[in-house]
C-alpha cells in the first residue's frame, strides 16, 4: 500500500508539472483518486489473502512450539497453561471455525492431554488469569466430550460461584480471562447460577475497585486497575487508559454477549458496555491503522501496538457481523486496523512484530517496534487470529 501511494503522488506531481495550464484536469484527477482511495478503505480485505496471513502467522508459531506441553522460559520457567499461551489457543479454536484443519485440533488437543486439562496451580484457584486456559478446555469437549476435559475448570468455577467473595478480578484483563469461562459453562449446564456469579464479579470491577471501580462512566474507558484511577495522570495531563487493556475489556464483552441468552437480566448492560467502549475506541485510531499502547497520550511511547490493535479490530468485527455496530461507520476502522497489521506487523516468516510485551502501562515491555519481539509471543498471535477469524466471516 505504501509503494502504491508514493506512486500515485510521484505520478500525480508529473501529471501537475506537465499540466501546469489544466488546473481543471488536476483538480478533478485528484477528486477522483481521493474517491477511490476512501471507497476502497470500505472493502472487507480479501478472504484468500486473509486466510492466508492467518495461517502463516500461526504455522510460523506452532513450528516454534511442535511440543505444546513445553514449559516457556522468559526470566524464569512457567507452565504453557498460563494466560498467554491460552489466549494464543482462543485464536486457534476461533481459526478453526473457519478453516478446519485437523493439525490445528490435533494441536490443541496436544495442549490439554500434556497438561492433564489441569489450571495453573491447581483447581482451587481463583486467578482469573488461571481460568483462561478453561475457554478452550470447553470448546474442545464441546468436540469430543470427554469429561476429563472440563473437570478442573468446572471445579474452579463452581467453588467461585458457591463463594460470597466477589473482589476477585482487580485488573482489566481478569474479564477477558475468565468472563467467557463462566458463560460457557452457564450455557453447557443450563445453570443461571454462573451468570449471577459472572456478573457480581464484573459489577464489583466496573464500580468497586479503585474505590469507584475501574471504568470510567464518563469517557466509557477502562483503567488498567487502582493505580492509575485519577489523580494518576498521563504525561500530557489525561487519564492513562492501556491500549491492550481496553482490548481485554472489549473482547471480554464480545465473547461473553456471542454466548449469554439474551434473556439474561444483565445482557443489556453489557451490551451497552459494549456499545460505549466500541464509540469511546472509535476516533483514538491512528491513521495506519493501529491504535498507541496509550490511548489519550499518543506522544507517551508513540507508535504502533499489534495485540490492543488487534482485539479493538476483532471486538469491532463482532459487533459489526452481529448487527450491534453500523457496518458503515465502523467497517473503515475494521479494515485500516487489519490492513495496518498485515502491512507493518506481520514478518515473511510468520512473525508478528509491534506487540508490547507484558505489563500492565505503556512504559512496559518497551520498545516496541517491527524487529523487537514480545517476552511472549503467544497473546499477540491469539488476539490477530481473534480478529482475523471475525473479519473473515464478514459479509
Amino acid at each position: 500500500m505504501e509503494s502504491t501511494l508514493r506512486g500515485f503522488k510521484t505520478n500525480a506531481l508529473n501529471y501537475k508539472l506537465l499540466n501546469k495550464g489544466n488546473m481543471k484536469k488536476w483538480v478533478a484527477f485528484t477528486i477522483l483518486m481521493t474517491c477511490f482511495l476512501q471507497t476502497k478503505a470500505q472493502f472487507i480485505p480479501n478472504k484468500k489473502a486473509l486466510l492466508t496471513n492467518m495461517q502463516k502467522a500461526n504455522q510460523y508459531f506452532m513450528d516454534k512450539w511442535p511440543d505444546a506441553g513445553k514449559t516457556i522460559i522468559t526470566n524464569k520457567e512457567r507452565q504453557s497453561t498460563i494466560w498467554t499461551r491460552s489466549v494464543y489457543y482462543e485464536g486457534l479454536m476461533a481459526l478453526y471455525t473457519i478453516d478446519a484443519q485437523k493439525k490445528y485440533y490435533d494441536y490443541a488437543v496436544q495442549w490439554g492431554d500434556k497438561h492433564n486439562w489441569k489450571l495453573v496451580w491447581g483447581a482451587n484457584i481463583r486467578n482469573a488469569d488461571n481460568h483462561c486456559a478453561g475457554q478452550t478446555y470447553i470448546d474442545l469437549y464441546l468436540i469430543d466430550k470427554q469429561p476429563e476435559r472440563i473437570k478442573d475448570i468446572k471445579s474452579s468455577i463452581d467453588l467461585m460461584v458457591q463463594s460470597d467473595k466477589k473482589d476477585d478480578w482487580s485488573w482489566v484483563d481478569a474479564l477477558q480471562m475468565a468472563m467467557p469461562v463462566f458463560t460457557k459453562l452457564g450455557v453447557l449446564y443450563n445453570d443461571s447460577s454462573y451468570f449471577t456469579k459472572m456478573y457480581e464479579l464484573y459489577s464489583f470491577t466496573k464500580n468497586n475497585h479503585g474505590t469507584n471501580g475501574l471504568y470510567n462512566k464518563q469517557e466509557h474507558l477502562w483503567w488498567r486497575d487502582k493505580d492509575f484511577v485519577p489523580p494518576y495522570q498521563e504525561p500530557n495531563g489525561k487519564n492513562c487508559y492501556w491500549s491492550r487493556g481496553n482490548g481485554w475489556a472489549l473482547a471480554a464483552l464480545a465473547r461473553t454477549l456471542n454466548d449469554l441468552p439474551k434473556s439474561n437480566s444483565h445482557y443489556n448492560e453489557y451490551l451497552k458496555d459494549f456499545i460505549d467502549l466500541s464509540e469511546a475506541l472509535l476516533p483514538l485510531q491512528r491513521a495506519d491503522g493501529f491504535w498507541n499502547v496509550s490511548l489519550q497520550d499518543p506522544s507517551h511511547f508513540e507508535g504502533k501496538e499489534t495485540s490492543g490493535t488487534a482485539l479493538f479490530a476483532y471486538g469491532f468485527a463482532w459487533g459489526v457481523n452481529h448487527g450491534i455496530l453500523n457496518k458503515k461507520k465502523y467497517l473503515p476502522a475494521i479494515v485500516n486496523a487489519w490492513n495496518g497489521m498485515a502491512s507493518y506487523a506481520l514478518h515473511e516468516n510468520g512473525a508478528l512484530g509491534y506487540v508490547q510485551s507484558t505489563g500492565k502501562e505503556p512504559k512496559d515491555g518497551q520498545p516496541v517496534s517491527f524487529d523487537h519481539f514480545p517476552d511472549f509471543e503467544d497473546y499477540g498471535l491469539g488476539a490477530f487470529l481473534l480478529a482475523g477469524t471475525e473479519i473473515y466471516k464478514m459479509k
